[in-house]
């Protein structure tokens, strides 16, 4: 017996289509808690509640998914990308790192990570350049191909942060995930074509009750002169709070700090 056909006689939420069996069938089926397949150029939201994980999986090589974070109790707290960066003493995100908020405490920790380099720095695809970069491919909007419209990583995220009581002002920068942006030797951003391929994976946990928003909008340097965004999958499941021995607390003493401070809120 297979582990999809395993987890198929497992109980699952009503109307919760199990996207998960293709490609994270190894999870327990008991502590799933949703998942998706996500299309390229498409957006969504979700509330992730404390001790529960995201895995996101690149179905298609060359996938970028943007995502933002807030604490969901308090809105005004969101991921703070300066000061993630700079507590870390890094310029990428990788596993052992943390997304701290601007007070300091971590909203959701790298536990999983098989490529090693998730952009923080490159921002979003925005609608002006958008049209500006697609141009030869012509207009795609909602009123002349619907679902097949071109989306812009900002104005999905924007439309997503809205749903939950936040304007363009709320709008932070994002983590891109599955994308990497290096600096060359002219101190340009340098963008890697190559550097996801299809089932490249990674995966947070959430250290707070976190809102975040999704957007698979291509990365703003993608050099491909065709609107192609790949389709990413993604499953959700509860797995506790980081444990006194957790690698991301043991990673650096600043992620350390963090997890204590976003612990302190739930004693």
């Amino acid at each position: 017996m297979t582990s999809a056909t395993t987890a198929a006689a497992a109980p699952s939420a009503i109307d919760a289509p199990p996207f998960w069996h293709t490609f994270a069938p190894e999870l327990d089926a008991s502590r799933v808690m949703w998942s998706e397949v996500v299309p390229g150029g498409c957006h969504w939201s979700w509330v992730m509640p404390r001790g529960s994980r995201l895995r996101m999986v690149a179905l298609d090589a060359g996938a970028n998914l943007s995502m933002v974070l807030y604490h969901a109790r308090d809105k005004l707290e969101r991921y703070n990308m300066p000061d993630s960066l700079k507590a870390q003493h890094t310029a990428h995100c990788t596993r052992g790192h943390v997304l701290m908020s601007d007070m300091g405490r971590a909203l959701a920790s790298i536990t999983e990570d098989t490529l090693g380099w998730h952009d923080p720095l490159g921002g979003l695809l925005d609608a002006e350049r958008l049209q500006a970069k697609y141009a030869a491919q012509g207009e795609h909007s909602f009123h002349t191909h619907r679902n097949g419209m071109f989306r812009s990583g900002k104005d999905g995220l924007l439309i997503e942060i809205g749903k939950h009581g936040l304007a363009r002002r709320d709008l932070i920068a994002p983590v891109n995930f599955f994308s990497k942006v290096a600096v060359d030797d002219e101190g340009r951003f340098a963008f890697a074509p190559q550097h996801a391929p299809a089932g490249a994976m990674v995966e947070l946990r959430f250290d707070m009750d976190t809102l975040i928003a999704i957007s698979t909008a291509p990365h703003p340097l993608d050099p491909k002169p065709d609107y192609a965004p790949g389709k990413v999958g993604l499953a959700a499941w509860k797995s506790g709070p980081a444990t006194p021995d957790d690698f991301n607390r043991a990673f650096r003493p600043e992620c350390a700090r963090a997890l204590h401070n976003a612990d302190m809120l739930y004693l």
